[in-house]
């Protein structure tokens, strides 16, 4: 992980996927094919200086996967490291997204690199006993496309 803390863009941390990314996260075992073992419920493997930027106000930058349409906006979606995962069968890391909500939402945009800005909250989440994720925005705007 790059040593120093983020930049800041009017008051957004900037957290690039070099710092999201940069601490090896292994997923728990799955609950249902794996009867005898429980979820992971801690965030253990997590660094602090990780967990530190849960609830602060940042900006991240990547490629966006829509998981939920309204009215041809996306309204959550995933914001990726890499486009891997759309078309090439490679299951990303965990630390690889950001689940972001976006009640607005904004139209669906593919290929390009993408920045939103919100509130950002680390930990684990789970759905259905399953973990879903580490990373989770609110997200207050779009920013730029990178086209």
């Amino acid at each position: 992980m790059p040593a120093g803390a983020p930049e800041a863009d009017d008051g957004y941390l900037k957290l690039g996927f070099d710092r999201l990314s940069g601490f090896k996260y292994l997923a728990p075992t799955d609950p249902v094919a794996d009867g005898k073992s429980p979820p992971a419920s801690d965030d253990t493997q997590i660094p602090a200086t990780v967990k530190a930027w849960s609830g602060h106000k940042a900006v991240i930058t990547g490629f966006m996967l829509p998981t939920k349409l309204e009215n041809g906006k996306a309204v959550e979606f995933l914001i990726m490291a890499n486009q891997m995962a759309c078309c090439y069968g490679q299951v990303p890391n965990m630390n690889d997204w950001v689940v972001v909500h976006l009640p607005a939402g904004v139209p669906p945009v593919q290929d390009v690199p993408i920045s939103f800005y919100g509130t950002l909250k680390v930990g684990a989440m789970y759905q259905n006993g399953y973990l879903t994720g580490i990373y989770e925005m609110d997200a207050d705007r779009e920013g730029e496309v990178k086209e």
